[in-house]
């Protein structure tokens, strides 16, 4: 008899970049000092109007990758003005890297409240997430001192603590970009999920209570199904915030709460009523045949 031949697929192997990233992610000493500020930031910023202001909840999506925008360009920029511009350049590269330095403060307090909520579901994202914080940090504060530096005249001391800054901020820049793209942190959470187009059976009507929120399955995704009202709504059980079960939330006026985060959305439609949320729920389409509830998600959701 001839013997067969197996061949297993090996792991790949990823850029040495990417796994520095994930040992900082294994790093278990982290967890308790990150979760203890995470958990006072937590108590700070509790669900309601300055909460949805630094979450983005009326931009849409999150605030913070937005603000990042400033400190890096005016930091870099002021660092290449350093480096080709210059002795006429270095008054620009000052004030370059003084708006920097006032950008980065709305910029860390809207990273930290997102992070804050990230420090539940994800160990290794409490952990990048806090490594990433001290390093932009460290940026803050040395080109903050390499503002101070060329203030008293002291140009080449400014530049070299700028450098420096650069570094800080490149590390913590490759940190936060693996948090997002890697780590999906910050990203809708049904983005990706396929919902049934044509009406699918789900649970008898018998099932749902008045004022209750019920899971059921439709193919590879949970929806949530509420009667509010006398009226049946369905809406994607994972919320787009951070992925709580809505289905594990409360009901009342024509609403449903997450129970991770407190963000509300609307039964009808699945909109934000309140964050930190800034993406709206997917809604479905709901009848009932037979004493069974069907939904497809509706044209808006699609």
């Amino acid at each position: 008899m001839q013997g067969s031949t197996v061949t297993s697929a090996g792991s790949p192997r990823r850029p040495r970049l990417h796994q520095l990233a994930e040992r900082v992610g294994g790093i278990e000493a982290l967890d308790g000092p990150a979760e203890a500020v995470a958990a006072r930031v937590r108590g700070k910023l509790g669900p309601g109007p300055v909460k949805d202001a630094l979450s983005g909840s009326w931009l849409g999506h999150a605030l913070h990758p937005l603000l990042t925008d400033v400190p890096i360009g005016t930091w870099t920029s002021a660092t290449l003005l350093d480096v080709f511009g210059g002795r006429r350049a270095r008054p620009a590269a000052e004030r370059l890297i003084g708006m920097g330095v006032l950008a980065a403060v709305p910029t860390a307090v809207t990273g930290t409240s997102d992070w804050a909520d990230t420090t539940l579901a994800d160990a290794s994202v409490r952990r990048i997430g806090a490594v990433h914080a001290v390093a932009n940090t460290a940026a803050l504060l040395l080109y903050g001192s390499s503002l101070a530096a060329r203030r008293r005249g002291r140009h080449r001391r400014g530049v070299t603590l700028g450098l420096m800054g650069l570094g800080a901020l490149g590390a913590g820049g490759h940190l936060g970009g693996h948090l997002s793209y890697d780590k999906a942190v910050g990203v809708n959470q049904t983005a990706f999920s396929e919902f049934p187009e044509e009406w699918t059976p789900t649970v008898a009507e018998a099932d749902l209570r008045e004022g209750e929120a019920t899971r059921a399955s439709v193919g590879d995704v949970d929806i949530l199904l509420a009667r509010d009202g006398g009226r049946i709504y369905a809406l994607a059980d994972r919320c787009t915030h951070r992925g709580g079960s809505l289905a594990d939330g409360s009901v009342a006026d024509g609403c449903v709460t997450c129970p991770l985060h407190g963000s509300i959305f609307r039964l009808a439609d699945g909109a934000v009523v309140r964050g930190p949320a800034g993406a709206p729920e997917p809604a479905f389409d709901v009848r009932v045949d037979d004493g069974t509830v069907h939904v497809r998600v509706g044209a808006q959701s699609a």
